[in-house]
Protein backbone atom coordinates (compact mmCIF):
# COMPACT_ATOMS: atom_id res chain seq x y z
CA UNK A 1 0.00 0.00 0.00
CA UNK A 2 1.31 3.53 -0.93
CA UNK A 3 1.12 6.38 1.80
CA UNK A 4 1.89 9.68 0.95
CA UNK A 5 2.76 13.32 2.66
CA UNK A 6 3.27 17.29 1.84
CA UNK A 7 6.54 19.14 2.25
CA UNK A 8 5.93 19.57 6.24
CA UNK A 9 5.30 16.38 6.99
CA UNK A 10 7.75 13.32 7.36
CA UNK A 11 7.15 10.00 6.95
CA UNK A 12 9.08 7.19 9.14
CA UNK A 13 8.40 3.43 7.39
CA UNK A 14 10.10 0.25 9.88
CA UNK A 15 9.57 -2.81 10.58
CA UNK A 16 10.30 -5.95 8.38
CA UNK A 17 13.26 -5.30 5.67
CA UNK A 18 13.36 -1.72 6.76
CA UNK A 19 16.41 -1.78 8.83
CA UNK A 20 17.22 0.88 9.58
CA UNK A 21 13.79 2.98 9.12
CA UNK A 22 13.25 4.80 5.88
CA UNK A 23 12.62 8.14 6.11
CA UNK A 24 10.75 10.02 3.55
CA UNK A 25 10.06 14.26 3.68
CA UNK A 26 7.21 15.12 1.25
CA UNK A 27 6.96 12.47 -0.76
CA UNK A 28 5.50 8.24 -1.03
CA UNK A 29 6.33 5.38 0.30
CA UNK A 30 5.08 1.81 0.19
CA UNK A 31 4.37 0.05 3.10
CA UNK A 32 3.30 -3.76 3.72
CA UNK A 33 0.85 -4.00 6.11
CA UNK A 34 0.61 -5.89 8.84
CA UNK A 35 4.22 -6.48 8.76
CA UNK A 36 5.71 -2.98 8.62
CA UNK A 37 4.81 0.43 10.29
CA UNK A 38 4.40 4.06 9.09
CA UNK A 39 5.04 7.11 11.47
CA UNK A 40 4.33 10.77 10.32
CA UNK A 41 6.69 13.67 12.12
CA UNK A 42 5.54 17.17 11.86
CA UNK A 43 7.65 19.36 10.28
CA UNK A 44 5.88 22.66 10.31
CA UNK A 45 7.69 25.84 11.58
CA UNK A 46 7.04 26.41 15.36
CA UNK A 47 6.81 30.22 17.02
CA UNK A 48 7.93 30.26 20.63
CA UNK A 49 7.41 33.17 23.00
CA UNK A 50 10.59 32.96 25.11
CA UNK A 51 10.32 34.47 28.47
CA UNK A 52 12.35 34.87 31.56
CA UNK A 53 11.32 36.48 34.35
CA UNK A 54 12.93 38.63 37.12
CA UNK A 55 16.45 36.75 36.04
CA UNK A 56 19.56 38.84 38.20
CA UNK A 57 22.14 40.10 35.65
CA UNK A 58 25.66 40.48 35.86
CA UNK A 59 25.77 43.08 38.08
CA UNK A 60 22.49 41.59 40.59
CA UNK A 61 19.59 43.83 38.95
CA UNK A 62 16.87 41.21 38.30
CA UNK A 63 14.66 42.15 34.81
CA UNK A 64 12.65 40.23 32.93
CA UNK A 65 13.14 39.32 29.02
CA UNK A 66 10.77 38.59 26.14
CA UNK A 67 12.40 36.92 22.68
CA UNK A 68 10.70 35.21 19.62
CA UNK A 69 12.05 32.84 18.06
CA UNK A 70 11.20 30.59 15.06
CA UNK A 71 12.05 26.65 14.97
CA UNK A 72 11.49 23.38 12.83
CA UNK A 73 12.68 20.01 12.35
CA UNK A 74 14.89 19.53 9.65
CA UNK A 75 13.65 17.69 6.99
CA UNK A 76 16.27 18.00 4.03
CA UNK A 77 19.25 17.31 6.06
CA UNK A 78 18.87 13.20 6.66
CA UNK A 79 20.83 13.27 10.48
CA UNK A 80 19.41 15.82 11.75
CA UNK A 81 15.66 14.05 10.55
CA UNK A 82 16.98 10.97 12.13
CA UNK A 83 18.11 12.62 15.53
CA UNK A 84 14.38 14.17 15.49
CA UNK A 85 12.90 10.99 14.73
CA UNK A 86 14.75 9.43 17.57
CA UNK A 87 13.54 12.12 20.11
CA UNK A 88 10.33 13.06 18.97
CA UNK A 89 8.42 10.22 16.94
CA UNK A 90 5.10 10.10 18.12
CA UNK A 91 4.99 13.48 20.07
CA UNK A 92 2.26 16.26 18.96
CA UNK A 93 3.91 19.63 17.63
CA UNK A 94 2.94 21.50 21.09
CA UNK A 95 5.09 18.77 22.71
CA UNK A 96 8.09 19.27 20.46
CA UNK A 97 7.39 23.27 20.83
CA UNK A 98 7.86 22.89 25.07
CA UNK A 99 10.66 20.93 24.85
CA UNK A 100 12.38 23.41 22.66
CA UNK A 101 10.85 26.32 24.26
CA UNK A 102 12.70 24.77 27.64
CA UNK A 103 15.83 24.67 25.73
CA UNK A 104 15.78 28.22 24.84
CA UNK A 105 14.29 29.88 27.79
CA UNK A 106 17.42 28.49 29.75
CA UNK A 107 20.12 29.35 27.38
CA UNK A 108 18.21 32.71 26.97
CA UNK A 109 18.70 33.07 31.37
CA UNK A 110 21.90 32.13 31.00
CA UNK A 111 23.41 34.70 28.81
CA UNK A 112 21.19 37.52 30.74
CA UNK A 113 23.00 35.96 33.71
CA UNK A 114 26.50 37.05 32.12
CA UNK A 115 25.73 39.91 30.93
CA UNK A 116 24.97 43.56 32.15
CA UNK A 117 21.46 45.77 32.32
CA UNK A 118 23.26 48.24 30.20
CA UNK A 119 24.29 45.72 27.94
CA UNK A 120 21.08 44.45 27.04
CA UNK A 121 19.43 47.52 26.86
CA UNK A 122 22.18 49.53 24.96
CA UNK A 123 22.61 46.50 22.46
CA UNK A 124 20.03 44.19 21.63
CA UNK A 125 21.53 42.57 18.44
CA UNK A 126 24.54 41.42 20.26
CA UNK A 127 22.31 40.10 23.10
CA UNK A 128 19.95 38.27 20.61
CA UNK A 129 23.32 36.48 18.52
CA UNK A 130 24.45 35.45 21.52
CA UNK A 131 21.30 33.69 22.33
CA UNK A 132 20.68 32.49 18.82
CA UNK A 133 24.10 30.73 18.48
CA UNK A 134 24.08 29.28 21.75
CA UNK A 135 20.70 27.78 21.11
CA UNK A 136 20.95 26.62 17.40
CA UNK A 137 24.22 23.99 18.25
CA UNK A 138 21.95 22.51 21.34
CA UNK A 139 19.13 22.57 19.55
CA UNK A 140 20.86 21.42 16.15
CA UNK A 141 21.65 17.90 18.45
CA UNK A 142 17.88 17.01 18.30
CA UNK A 143 17.18 17.71 14.88
CA UNK A 144 15.89 21.43 15.66
CA UNK A 145 16.87 24.17 13.52
CA UNK A 146 16.55 27.64 14.71
CA UNK A 147 15.50 29.50 12.18
CA UNK A 148 15.28 32.98 13.52
CA UNK A 149 15.48 35.00 17.20
CA UNK A 150 14.71 38.47 18.14
CA UNK A 151 14.58 39.98 21.49
CA UNK A 152 11.02 41.38 21.74
CA UNK A 153 10.79 43.28 25.38
CA UNK A 154 13.00 43.98 28.03
CA UNK A 155 11.61 45.26 31.14
CA UNK A 156 11.92 45.32 34.83
CA UNK A 157 10.12 46.35 38.36
CA UNK A 158 12.81 48.40 39.89
CA UNK A 159 12.70 51.26 37.71
CA UNK A 160 16.16 50.58 36.71
CA UNK A 161 15.87 50.49 32.92
CA UNK A 162 13.25 53.93 33.79
CA UNK A 163 16.20 55.91 35.18
CA UNK A 164 18.44 54.88 32.54
CA UNK A 165 16.16 56.16 30.04
CA UNK A 166 15.92 59.45 31.71
CA UNK A 167 19.71 59.54 32.22
CA UNK A 168 20.19 59.06 27.98
CA UNK A 169 17.44 61.39 27.27
CA UNK A 170 18.99 64.49 29.62
CA UNK A 171 22.41 63.49 27.80
CA UNK A 172 20.84 63.65 24.33
CA UNK A 173 18.96 66.75 25.61
CA UNK A 174 22.17 68.43 26.77
CA UNK A 175 23.82 67.09 23.46
CA UNK A 176 21.37 69.05 21.75
CA UNK A 177 22.09 72.03 23.44
CA UNK A 178 25.59 71.86 23.43
CA UNK A 179 25.87 71.11 19.56
CA UNK A 180 22.99 74.31 18.83
CA UNK A 181 25.17 76.46 21.02
CA UNK A 182 28.23 75.04 18.77
CA UNK A 183 26.19 75.82 15.81
CA UNK A 184 25.08 79.03 16.55
CA UNK A 185 29.09 80.31 17.43
CA UNK A 186 29.79 78.68 14.63
CA UNK A 187 27.25 80.61 12.32
CA UNK A 188 28.19 84.03 14.16
CA UNK A 189 32.07 83.44 13.33
CA UNK A 190 31.13 82.65 9.69
CA UNK A 191 29.11 85.54 9.59
CA UNK A 192 31.65 87.89 10.96
CA UNK A 193 34.57 86.47 8.93
CA UNK A 194 32.40 86.94 5.74
CA UNK A 195 31.38 90.67 7.00
CA UNK A 196 35.10 91.46 7.35
CA UNK A 197 36.09 89.54 3.81
CA UNK A 198 33.40 92.29 1.99
CA UNK A 199 34.59 95.15 4.17
CA UNK A 200 38.23 94.04 2.90
CA UNK A 201 37.13 93.73 -0.63
CA UNK A 202 35.59 97.40 -0.81
CA UNK A 203 38.69 99.11 1.16
CA UNK A 204 40.79 97.13 -1.50
CA UNK A 205 38.47 98.32 -4.41
CA UNK A 206 38.33 101.91 -2.98
CA UNK A 207 42.15 101.67 -3.05
CA UNK A 208 42.62 100.54 -6.73
CA UNK A 209 39.88 103.54 -7.48
CA UNK A 210 41.96 105.80 -5.66
CA UNK A 211 45.34 104.82 -7.54
CA UNK A 212 43.56 104.97 -10.20
CA UNK A 213 42.52 108.25 -10.03
CA UNK A 214 45.72 109.44 -8.64
CA UNK A 215 47.90 107.89 -11.93
CA UNK A 216 45.27 109.40 -14.36
CA UNK A 217 45.46 113.05 -12.85
CA UNK A 218 49.33 112.29 -12.07
CA UNK A 219 49.47 111.64 -16.33
CA UNK A 220 47.12 114.46 -17.52
CA UNK A 221 48.86 116.94 -15.32
CA UNK A 222 51.99 116.24 -17.27
CA UNK A 223 50.82 115.98 -20.82
CA UNK A 224 49.24 119.26 -19.87
CA UNK A 225 52.41 120.74 -18.41
CA UNK A 226 53.55 118.94 -21.75
CA UNK A 227 50.47 120.49 -24.01
CA UNK A 228 51.22 124.32 -22.44
CA UNK A 229 54.93 123.88 -22.69
CA UNK A 230 55.04 123.22 -26.46
CA UNK A 231 51.82 125.67 -27.34
CA UNK A 232 53.73 128.20 -24.90
CA UNK A 233 56.86 127.41 -27.18
CA UNK A 234 54.92 128.14 -30.74
CA UNK A 235 53.85 131.38 -28.84
CA UNK A 236 57.27 132.40 -27.87
CA UNK A 237 58.81 131.28 -31.71
CA UNK A 238 55.80 133.32 -33.57
CA UNK A 239 56.33 136.40 -31.18
CA UNK A 240 59.54 136.75 -31.62
CA UNK A 241 58.91 136.15 -35.39
CA UNK A 242 56.68 139.09 -35.08
CA UNK A 243 59.27 141.32 -33.29
CA UNK A 244 62.34 140.30 -35.87
CA UNK A 245 59.69 141.32 -38.43
CA UNK A 246 59.42 144.86 -36.80
CA UNK A 247 63.17 145.20 -35.91
CA UNK A 248 64.21 143.62 -39.19
CA UNK A 249 63.39 146.18 -41.12
CA UNK A 250 64.65 148.91 -38.79
CA UNK A 251 68.40 147.52 -38.49
CA UNK A 252 68.43 147.45 -42.44
CA UNK A 253 66.89 150.86 -42.88
CA UNK A 254 69.72 153.43 -43.99
CA UNK A 255 67.32 156.04 -42.99
CA UNK A 256 64.10 156.79 -41.13
CA UNK A 257 61.73 159.28 -41.41
CA UNK A 258 59.67 160.89 -38.62
CA UNK A 259 55.88 162.24 -38.70
CA UNK A 260 55.02 163.90 -35.91
CA UNK A 261 51.31 164.42 -34.91
CA UNK A 262 52.12 167.29 -32.61
CA UNK A 263 52.55 165.94 -29.48
CA UNK A 264 55.74 163.47 -27.71
CA UNK A 265 59.22 163.37 -28.15
CA UNK A 266 60.38 162.80 -31.54
CA UNK A 267 63.66 161.28 -33.04
CA UNK A 268 65.32 157.72 -32.91
CA UNK A 269 64.28 157.71 -28.60
CA UNK A 270 60.52 157.83 -30.02
CA UNK A 271 61.29 154.63 -32.65
CA UNK A 272 63.03 152.59 -30.23
CA UNK A 273 60.38 153.08 -27.57
CA UNK A 274 57.32 151.89 -29.40
CA UNK A 275 60.20 148.65 -30.45
CA UNK A 276 61.00 148.03 -26.43
CA UNK A 277 57.05 148.42 -25.65
CA UNK A 278 55.57 145.64 -28.12
CA UNK A 279 58.98 143.48 -26.70
CA UNK A 280 57.96 143.75 -23.26
CA UNK A 281 54.41 142.66 -23.16
CA UNK A 282 55.61 139.75 -25.38
CA UNK A 283 55.89 137.59 -22.03
CA UNK A 284 52.77 138.82 -20.84
CA UNK A 285 50.61 137.55 -23.70
CA UNK A 286 52.20 134.17 -23.69
CA UNK A 287 51.58 133.24 -20.31
CA UNK A 288 48.04 134.87 -20.38
CA UNK A 289 47.09 132.48 -23.75
CA UNK A 290 49.17 129.44 -22.19
CA UNK A 291 49.07 129.99 -18.69
CA UNK A 292 53.35 129.27 -19.12
CA UNK A 293 55.87 131.89 -17.85
CA UNK A 294 58.79 132.65 -20.52
CA UNK A 295 61.12 132.93 -17.75
CA UNK A 296 60.44 129.33 -16.73
CA UNK A 297 60.14 127.95 -20.31
CA UNK A 298 63.89 129.75 -20.61
CA UNK A 299 65.80 128.05 -17.68
CA UNK A 300 64.35 124.37 -18.07
CA UNK A 301 65.04 121.84 -20.32
CA UNK A 302 61.95 120.99 -22.34
CA UNK A 303 61.02 117.67 -22.32
CA UNK A 304 60.20 115.35 -25.42
CA UNK A 305 57.66 112.53 -26.29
Amino acid sequence: MFFTCGPNEAMVVSGFCRSPPVMVAGGRVFVLPCIQQIQRISLNTLTLNVKSEKVYTRHGVPISVTGIAQVKIQGQNKEMLAAACQMFLGKTEAEIAHIALETLEGHQRAIMAHMTVEEIYKDRQKFSEQVFKVASSDLVNMGISVVSYTLKDIHDDQDYLHSLGKARTAQVQKDARIGEAEAKRDAGIREAKAKQEKVSAQYLSEIEMAKAQRDYELKKAAYDIEVNTRRAQADLAYQLQVAEEISGPLTSANKITLVSSGSGTMGAAKVTGEVLDILSHLPESVERLTGVTISQVNHKPLRTA
